[in-house]
């Protein structure tokens, strides 16, 4: 088949720059798809996706001016149906065949497939390939109408009549197929083969493109445009480190987010540096650096230490010959910024942190759980509680609690609420609090994100999970659980967080006693009965999520998680375990033996008592019961030492007395004593083996 490369743009208005990434990868593959479903684009084809301020594109290789012919084949309907007794077409066919265009003359090409009653008539034909003009115009409007826009524009076309619903305002729209222009329509645009380069710097002010390869080459020598998204990105980076090395003994900060959304402010970006006043660096470090890079876009440059300097890096858009004025006015506009910046630190600090948390009052958490500050009461005693449990200063960790909302009404915070915590410990040690203190109050949302780091000691950690563990059990409480995608209040985050310290930082704490202890800390009238319990079944779910990310198997999790732990540190050890036990050559069998034990134990009413050795007859029962009584001891010390991997293995032991039992024993016995003796040894049993983990929840 006879093809060539496609080349698609759509030419608008300066598109939203953090939607910019994903709007381009979105046209292209959506564009790509429909292309290959509609039999244009082959296996070998490949896209290119092309995305800047002004413009979406996309370059696919090898796509048809026609598709090929499908063949297709008619279910007409059941040949009993169709058919009479002397094999002619019925009326019903007839008026089948009809409604097809056709007549009973093609009666001789149909198909009959099936048997008996299923047999059915069907008639095959080929369908015609769709053709590149009406294929690319049904792809275009597909991938239009799939683009993840954050925000519709409405406006008019230039009739005055007409409106369009778009991202942003649309000017021009191009469909190049090889050389050829491919007349398709969209938002009221007819395909061309002109574009527009960058504002002020293509060298002309249309370009007409000669064909589909060369878009990226000339949009770049007559446009001044990079247009593809990842050149541009990795262009910038370049420049970043390029400038920095220049400078020498200086880093720009790493992010990825800021990064993104510079590449989707620029077409032809130019890297430069400006500084400011040595003096604002007496601002803590985190208020500039927010400032520098959320308000203006600046890359602020680090020394090696870590710490900031007064220089930082401007990706501007423009490469003017002498860039002294685009640096100049940069610097002058990042100036108030600091300013404010500063202005803000120096009035927050005339007031102590303590002083602020009577104002909490006014601060609605939410309007069922009360105000910030009965929330502050709630944590600080809540973090004290945590804090003895762990051996920590329980004093320390009640004055980080109630000082963890504080910041939230200084003037830095409601400026950059991002800094919430930062600026606490910032000002927590100004009003001389012990470092333990203020470190608390900072690592009291930590961790924020997964993957962000733990709180660094316990009574930091006491305060963080103090303040995830208020929200569980409050929001839990009153009925706000997350469904779906829908989490406002991060419940799931909050969940992981406390998972993550549970285990990670081993703190050997019970988690359904920490639930209980939050939930004491509530008016008990407002939270529901059954919250400790429905938490902890909602944190054990992403218990699951966390350790098959950890890589293990989903029965090894479910063998320990369906025990609904509570000391979720010992979690991991035990996981462990069952995943040594598992290679032994005992475990399958023993595995299914378990299965076998629940499965006889569901089907009959508790067994009264333990196993009495009197009652015991056959050879095979009384070595069970030696056996069970030999390792009940072992294994029990074993679990005390929290030696699971142990008492798993020592398990293996009973592999010979479980099997002979179970060939040579009737359970079921009609004698009722003897019934419930031996029903009463294989819940002993039963009881032993899953001490560890229900191994019976292992895959063969």
């Amino acid at each position: 088949m006879d093809t060539k490369n496609l080349l698609v743009e759509l030419f608008v208005e300066e598109l939203p720059p953090k939607a910019l990434r994903k709007l381009g990868e979105a046209f292209s593959a959506n564009l790509f798809e429909s292309l290959k479903a509609h039999g244009l684009a082959g296996e070998n084809s490949v896209v290119t996706p092309y995305a800047s301020p002004r413009r979406l594109a996309a370059h696919v290789t090898h796509v048809a001016a026609q598709a090929a012919d499908k063949p297709v084949s008619h279910k007409l309907m059941p040949v009993s149906i169709g058919l009479d007794a002397n094999g002619e077409a019925t009326q019903a066919l007839q008026k089948r065949l009809a409604a097809m265009g056709l007549d009973a003359s093609i009666l001789p090409r149909l198909k009959r497939e099936g048997e008996g009653k299923a047999e059915a008539l069907f008639f095959d034909t080929e369908v015609r390939g769709a053709t590149l003009v009406n294929g690319l115009q049904l792809a275009l409007e597909d991938a239009l109408a799939k683009l993840p826009i954050p925000k519709v524009m409405s406006y008019q076309l230039a009739d005055g009549w007409s409106t369009v619903n778009f991202v942003r305002p649309a000017h021009a729209l191009i469909a190049l197929h090889g050389a050829d222009v491919i007349p398709v329509s969209a938002l009221g645009l007819a395909a061309g083969r002109e574009t527009r380069g960058h504002r002020f710097e293509a060298a002309t002010a249309s370009i007409s493109l000669r064909d589909a390869d060369s878009y990226a080459m000339q949009m770049a020598s007559e446009g001044a445009v990079i247009a593809s998204f990842e050149e541009r990105r990795a262009d910038i980076a370049r420049q970043l480190q390029e400038a920095a090395a220049k400078i020498g003994g200086v880093t720009p900060i790493e992010d990825d987010a800021l990064l993104d959304e510079v590449t989707a402010l620029v077409e032809r970006p130019n890297v430069l540096v400006g500084q400011f006043e040595e003096g604002f660096l007496d601002v803590p470090q985190e208020c500039l650096i927010l400032t520098m890079k959320a308000n203006q876009k600046y890359f602020p440059l680090l020394d090696n230490t870590g710490k900031l300097t007064n220089r930082f890096l401007i990706v501007s858009n423009i490469r003017p010959a002498d860039p002294s004025a685009v640096i100049g006015g940069n610097e002058r506009v990042v100036r108030p910024r600091l300013a404010d910046a500063k202005f803000f630190f120096d009035q927050d600090r005339k007031k102590s942190l303590e002083s602020r948390v009577a104002k909490l009052a006014n601060v609605v958490y939410h309007n069922k759980l009360g105000s910030q500050m009965e929330r502050a009461q709630r944590l600080a005693k809540l973090a004290g509680e945590i804090a003895r449990h762990l051996g920590a200063d329980a004093a320390q960790a009640e004055r980080g609690g109630y000082l963890a909302k504080a910041d939230l009404i200084t003037d830095m915070v409601g400026e950059f609420p991002e800094l919430q915590g930062i600026m606490g410990r910032y000002y927590a040690a100004h009003d001389g609090e012990p470092e333990a203190v203020a470190r608390a109050v900072e690592q009291h949302y930590w961790p924020r994100f997964a993957g962000d780091a733990l709180p660094q000691d316990n009574i930091a950690a006491a305060a963080a999970l103090a303040d995830k563990l208020d929200t569980l059990v409050g929001i839990y409480g009153i009925g706000l659980v997350p469904t779906g995608d829908k989490d406002p209040f991060g419940l799931r985050r909050h969940a992981l967080g406390v998972l993550r310290m549970l285990i990670e930082a081993q703190l050997p704490l019970d988690l359904v006693s920490l639930l209980n202890l939050a939930k004491g800390q509530f008016p008990a009238e407002i939270i529901a009965d059954s919250v400790v319990q429905d938490v902890h079944g909602f944190m054990l779910e992403r218990l699951k999520n966390y350790l098959r990310d950890k890589g293990f198997d989903p029965d090894e999790i479910e063998a320990v998680v369906s025990q609904n732990p509570t000391r979720i540190d010992l979690v991991t050890p035990r996981l462990d375990a069952v995943r040594e036990f598992r290679k032994l050559p005992e475990a399958a069998a023993l595995a299914a033996a378990n299965k076998r034990i629940q499965n006889i134990l569901k089907k009959t009413a508790p067994p009264s008592g333990d196993a009495d050795p009197a009652l015991l007859q056959e050879t095979a029962e009384r070595d069970l019961f030696e056996v069970v009584s030999r390792l009940a001891p072992q294994v029990t010390s074993l679990l005390q030492n929290e030696d699971y991997t142990g008492a798993l293995t020592r398990l293996a032991g009973a592999r010979q007395a479980v099997d002979s039992f179970f060939d040579g024993v009737m359970v079921m016995a009609d004698e009722p004593l003897i019934r419930n003796n031996r029903l009463a040894l294989l819940k002993s049993l039963g009881d032993l083996m899953n001490q560890v983990a229900d191994i019976s929840k292992l895959a063969a």
